[in-house]
């Protein structure tokens, strides 16, 4: 998740995306996402078990060589124009 700017990211795991992206909207998701206003999903990893996706949100979250670049390099890979992808969930992937 990020803000308009671009200026803060947020990792995290869901077994429900599209009601996560729904209460970060809503200002019931994370206090940190209510801080920075972090309203658009810009990257999200689909995992067979919640324990990957768990491993995987550590691995971002806790590793410090995992710099901002790093992260926007991640992210603008799969998705060049930071478009909202909260706007595409209902559609198969």
């Amino acid at each position: 998740m990020t803000n308009k700017p671009r200026s803060v990211l947020y990792v995290g795991v869901t077994a429900d995306l599209a009601a996560r992206v729904h209460q970060h909207r809503h200002n019931e998701g994370s206090a940190f996402c209510r801080r920075y206003n972090l309203t658009q999903l810009v990257h999200a990893e689909r995992h067979a078990t919640i324990e990957e996706a768990i491993v995987r949100e550590k691995a971002l979250k806790a590793l410090k060589a995992w710099k901002r670049a790093w992260k926007i390099e991640l992210i603008e890979g799969a998705n060049p124009a930071w478009a909202d992808l909260a706007d595409h969930l209902g559609e198969a992937s």
